[in-house]
């Protein structure tokens, strides 16, 4: 038998050094010790935006703290925007000059997390089987930098990204990066290349050519690329689709803490913002705004009285504010997948899923082995939840469970069942209709001491779908079997705890596919010359 182990990843968000929502901070000496800014080191793009050179700097942090009430009230901040710190422009280039100083960060280091943070703020909300085509605009300071950074990512992401650099930078950061970019053979699109609307070649514009230390007028080209990114929010007024616009940091022509003054600027439908939100993200009325960067050391957020949002997993941004409400009507995903053919399958189901298991496997899928068992009980109501395979072989698949719960109650009353596993990651679903049986007392014992002690414990405390008056007095009993066993190497296995398998008498292989014309491959059990034999069928999707 094939055991698979589980392997569940836990993640923590952990919230220390939670400080108040304040703009004022103590000054200390760092800044005046610490090395020139990033807008010194790339002045040379001053005379192309009239007056400094756009700095762009993503500094995040994730806050740590073993306070529930912490956590949450830190949760609820990434739905209210009114308790996320907003820097200042002041602040901003101060912040930018400790971390290129004293605490050593490079140019080049913070460039690269702040376009992947833009990439994947990206990715988060906007795939690429939809929004394929990408235009980045990049300026000539380290806000276009972080735009063609953004662009690599993208494309290895899966999307087609396009650039427009007019004002290059003639450095070796920018340089690299460029070359990296055509290496990649992403086209360079020179200012006249541009259609007049950029809506008909591109489903994303992403605006990385103002930084925050930018003030005065912008001037040519990119005062015409501005309008032309002013006219499709106009024209996304008036047609039925129109390039969605994605901006870093700073929607390109804001004033910094004022805003869009006029009301005539860049209406972003993204903002990612990087370090903290500037005070004109208070203005941004667009429907997702994201912080990226995820690196800000504690005497920053100390010093600045910064309070962000943590950041979910391993995630390199996270959302402020609520998602705007969703037509569920319209949610759909135009898959897009490699054909499966008859041809190609395994003449055996089994070895058929072994070898979409192993796929779902090598691809980092998040616990391929979850699967949906559904059972009936004789009152015919059926009843779905999500439980964890724990072996296969030639026989069938294998669970465990409380032998007292819900579903083991409706097996005995009707010992059929079926398995759902969903491939989200390779739009794959495996579907699994069959009898079940207790597996025997020996491979549950087996099992049984195989899983970690606290589990083997939370299996005798919890009588698995009963009432219990509150998760105290789970972890009450608990503790005190903890303290029953502590000096016991070998914890019995209850009586009302083991294993079930499936015997498969149905197979179905999904496998999604463009336009909702899915591959729907099934295995049924034939008999041919007296033996058993699976036959492979179609069905419409």
């Amino acid at each position: 038998m094939l055991l698979i182990r589980r392997s569940r990843a836990m993640t923590c968000l952990f919230l220390s050094q939670l400080l108040p929502l304040t703009l004022s901070h103590s000054h200390n000496n760092a800044s005046s010790t610490c090395k020139p800014s990033r807008s010194f080191y790339y002045s040379l793009a001053k005379n192309a935006w009239g007056s400094t050179c756009p700095i762009s700097l993503p500094a995040i942090r994730s806050f740590a703290s073993n306070s529930s009430i912490e956590a949450t009230r830190v949760m609820q901040s990434m739905t209210n925007p009114e308790s996320i710190s907003y820097l200042t422009q002041r602040d901003a280039a101060e912040i930018d000059e400790i971390l290129m100083g004293p605490l050593g960060f490079s140019v080049d280091q913070l460039m690269e997390l702040a376009g992947l943070s833009v990439a994947t703020s990206i990715v988060e909300i906007y795939k690429p089987s939809e929004y394929n085509r990408v235009l980045a605009i990049c300026g000539p300071g380290n806000n276009g930098g972080d735009g063609l950074v953004a662009a690599r990512h993208l494309h290895h992401f899966g999307y087609k990204p396009f650039v427009c650099y007019p004002k290059r930078t003639a450095k070796p950061l920018y340089t690299g990066l460029v070359t990296q970019l055509e290496s990649l053979a992403v086209p360079f699109l020179t200012v006249e290349d541009l259609p007049s609307d950029l809506s008909k070649d591109f489903d994303i514009i992403v605006d990385a050519m103002f930084g925050f230390s930018f003030h005065g007028t912008p001037r040519p080209p990119f005062d015409d690329l501005i309008q032309k990114l002013v006219y499709l929010h106009k024209c996304n007024q008036t047609c039925q689709k129109s390039s969605l616009i994605v901006s870093i940091d700073i929607p390109s022509g804001w004033h910094v803490e004022g805003g869009d003054v006029n009301g005539e600027g860049i209406k972003p439908d993204m903002l990612v913002s990087l370090t903290a939100p500037k005070l004109c993200a208070k203005k941004f009325s667009g429907p997702h705004h994201f912080l990226g960067g995820r690196f800000v050391p504690p005497s920053i957020v100390e010093n600045y009285k910064l309070h962000l949002p943590p950041y979910p997993g391993t995630s390199m941004c996270v959302r402020i504010g609520k998602p705007p409400q969703i037509d569920i009507s319209a949610l759909r995903e135009n898959y897009i997948s490699p054909e499966f053919l008859e041809e190609q399958v395994e003449a055996n189901p089994m070895d058929q899923f072994l070898k979409w298991f192993d796929d779902a496997v090598a691809a980092g899928l998040k616990e391929p082995n979850a699967m949906c068992l559904s059972t009936v009980g004789k009152d015919g109501k059926p009843s779905s939840r999500m439980v964890l395979l724990k072996g296969v072989d030639k026989d069938g698949f294998v669970w465990y469970t409380n032998y007292e719960s819900r579903k083991a109650n409706q097996l005995s009353e009707n010992p059929r069942a079926s398995l759902l596993f969903y491939w989200d990651g390779l739009n794959r679903q495996v579907r699994v209709e069959g009898f079940v049986q207790k597996v025997s007392d020996e491979e549950s014992e087996q099992y049984f001491h195989s899983r970690p002690r606290g589990s083997q414990i939370g299996a005798i405390v919890s009588k698995q779908s009963t009432i219990v008056p509150g998760r105290h007095v789970l972890y009450q009993q608990f503790k005190e079997l903890e303290e029953k066993f502590s000096d016991t190497n070998l914890i019995p296995k209850p009586k009302h705890w083991g294993g079930y398998r499936l015997k498969p008498e149905l197979f179905e292989f999904w496998q999604g596919q463009q336009s909702r014309l899915h591959d729907r491959l099934q295995y049924v059990p034939q008999e041919i010359r007296g033996k058993q034999a699976w036959k492979i069928v179609r069905l419409a999707p």
